[in-house]
């Protein structure tokens, strides 16, 4: 299944998408997709979606999950966006934090901070937890999971690299967490190591990837985590992004006020975002 949050920025509405494509409310059943309810998704297999109101008119896609106590990231997960990065393919998988205030909804803008210089974009699966996990063995990690979504990893590169510290003061501004626009239960994606993902901007085809190539898989990652820090229900996992990033190219190439950011994970639907300048 595919569930969805969607109205005004924190006053989001749980939603599930029907066979046509169509939003049903689910308020009568369930009062956000968050917490307690990630874990229990899927009861609603059994609901008749065709009894549930459709939501009529353009609506705002609102990110699909709420609640989020952590967002962790995943750094240098592709050996090329390694390589581009001039950086090591990493021998245990690199971990920083993305604060959730940066989390928006899909399609909300791009907000290029005061002074950045150097904005860029990251296609990425994310992996919503479900269940508290807590020294999880990776052969039944999956099982923590509540589903796969969208995430562009936004960053900005000076701030990350050039600023010192930890890399979170780039990856954290507001709205640089753009996430959904749906959850897709598990049930629906075959194979989590195998999704195709692309990132356009202005329309030319900037990332053109496949989860098949990263270094350290979902479940491994999981586990992973789970040794060191309790996974919680709403927990947010981005695992990195193949090679096409901004910061890669020559000359580098970086994002500013009126560029469109488009892309997509196989399965998983896409966002578009525009970049505004913050006031």
């Amino acid at each position: 299944m595919k569930f969805v949050r969607y109205g005004e920025t924190g006053a989001e509405k749980p939603g599930v998408v029907d066979a046509d494509g169509r939003i049903r409310d689910l308020s009568s059943h369930v009062s956000d997709i968050s917490g307690a309810a990630l874990s229990d998704l899927h009861k609603f297999a059994r609901l008749d979606l065709d009894s549930l109101p459709v939501v009529e008119g353009d609506v705002r896609f609102g990110p699909c999950v709420g609640g989020t106590g952590k967002f962790i990231c995943i750094g240098l997960n592709f050996a090329d966006h390694a390589e581009e990065s001039g950086m090591a393919v990493p021998e245990e998988p690199v971990i920083f934090a993305k604060y959730t205030s940066a989390i928006c909804g899909p399609n909300d803008p791009i907000i290029i901070p005061r002074g950045a210089e150097k904005v860029d974009w990251e296609v990425e699966l994310g992996l919503v937890i479900g269940k508290p996990a807590k020294y999880v063995e990776e052969a039944n990690a999956l099982e923590y999971l509540a589903g796969y979504c969208l995430i562009n990893d936004v960053s900005e590169r000076g701030y990350q690299l050039e600023r010192g510290g930890q890399w979170s003061k780039g990856k954290s501004s507001d709205n640089f967490g753009p996430t959904g626009p749906w959850l897709v239960t598990p049930d629906e994606i075959d194979d989590p190591d195998n999704l195709a993902m692309w990132l356009d901007v202005n329309g030319e085809r900037m990332q053109d990837g496949t989860t098949a190539n990263m270094i350290y898989k979902p479940a491994f990652l999981i586990s992973y985590l789970s040794q060191f820090f309790t996974l919680h229900p709403g927990d947010i996992i981005s695992t990195g992004t193949p090679a096409g990033v901004g910061m890669g190219m020559t000359p580098q190439t970086y994002l500013k006020a009126g560029d469109v950011v488009e892309l997509g994970v196989e399965g998983l639907g896409t966002q578009r975002q525009v970049c505004v300048a913050d006031d």
